[in-house]
């Protein structure tokens, strides 16, 4: 782990460390991870490479990726094979071994301004890029498959505290919903080749997830905030900050992953959030002007008059229950203050702070 900061070390070794997790059962395994170039792909990679080499697990690391660039970082971080493509093509999966023991499926479209710009790029990568996957697992004897959905798919709701069994209204007509509506396809599709074809699938609905390693040119207003902090600029907010968010720090979710692939119940979903953060976008926005920031800097609420165009997915007001994840050992460690912290002390550490 030499190329990371002290920050990502520490957040490794945590995982590693957590004896709530069976690692003996990745021994000799083949390991795949699509998304392996995004966030929480990359985390779990890393992850699985630290403590393959800590335990002697020998475990063969598949990544699939589209960043050629983040692809190539990786590889000289870890001994892993890559392929690099999109996920839509199942020409790629050919360097793909007949046997894998465990998938994580974490290839997805992200970005908001794709979500409303290019709906139709953001459905095919979804649901044609599963598709495919299953495809190859149907002639697989795959151990355990986990798709990382999102809390986005319980879209609207009155309700104040969300479990894995409700669920909420979303516009099919709004362009934005292409990212949520595709993870409720995909979680059937889960349901329906778990049913037909016997694949042991288990899924997570993730709450925002951020923390060390976090690209810096994250757009995601926790990272906008970050940076606002880090230049000792005021914390400019585009709506009124009412929506409340859910959040989960990134070691905390690679945990809560592998707890999950390893513990889970086939054909079931868990939320990965950690509930004591979970606040609305003017509260976080105060906790680090006050808190992280000692009050150097204030929040300034600037709506624009096109705020109907903008990208921002529709306001929410739930929390995100865990329960069912911590009945499995799970927990999280990180509360959103440390999350702000440890992030911003791995951009400094990283060189990240230059430029802002």
């Amino acid at each position: 782990m030499t190329n990371m900061t002290e920050i990502l070390r520490s957040d490794i070794f945590d995982i590693i460390t957590d004896n709530n997790i069976p690692w003996d059962e990745f021994k000799d395994s083949v390991v795949l991870v699509t998304g392996a170039t995004g966030l929480v792909g990359s985390a779990i990679v890393r992850t699985l490479a630290e403590i393959s080499k800590t335990l002697e697990l020998n475990i063969r690391i598949m990544g699939h990726g589209r960043n050629k660039k983040r692809a190539e970082a990786i590889t000289q971080e870890h001994d892993i094979d890559f392929i690099c493509g999109d996920i839509r093509c199942p020409s790629h999966f050919a360097a793909i071994p007949d046997r894998l023991d465990f998938v994580f499926h974490c290839a997805s479209v992200t970005k908001s301004y794709k979500m409303t710009q290019s709906p139709v790029d953001v459905l095919s990568t979804a649901i044609e890029g599963t598709k495919n996957i299953f495809e190859l697992l149907k002639e697989n004897s795959c151990k355990s498959f986990i798709y990382l959905s999102s809390m986005e798919v319980y879209g609207q709701t009155e309700l104040k505290e969300i479990v894995e069994t409700d669920l909420g209204y979303l516009d099919l007509f709004d362009p934005r919903s292409s990212y949520p509506e595709s993870k409720r396809t995909c979680e059937m599709m889960c349901a329906a080749y778990a049913k037909q074809y016997g694949l042991p699938v288990k899924i997570a609905r993730l709450a925002q997830t951020f923390g060390a390693g976090t690209p810096k040119e994250d757009t995601r207003v926790f990272a906008q905030f970050a940076r606002s902090a880090i230049a000792n600029n005021d914390i400019k907010l585009h709506t009124e900050g009412k929506s409340r968010g859910n959040y989960c720090y990134i070691a905390d979710t690679v945990r809560g992953l592998l707890t999950v692939l390893l513990k889970g119940k086939n054909g079931e979903a868990y939320n990965l959030a950690n509930p004591d953060a979970s606040v609305t976008i003017r509260e976080m926005a105060e906790l680090i002007a006050n808190d992280i920031c000692s009050g150097n800097i204030k929040v300034v609420v600037n709506v624009p008059e096109d705020i109907g165009i903008c990208c921002y997915a529709p306001d929410t007001g739930y929390v995100l229950n865990a329960d069912k994840l911590k009945a499995l050992g799970w927990y999280p460690k990180y509360g959103l203050a440390e999350m702000y912290k440890r992030l911003m002390a791995d951009w400094e550490k990283s060189g990240i702070y230059n430029g802002f």
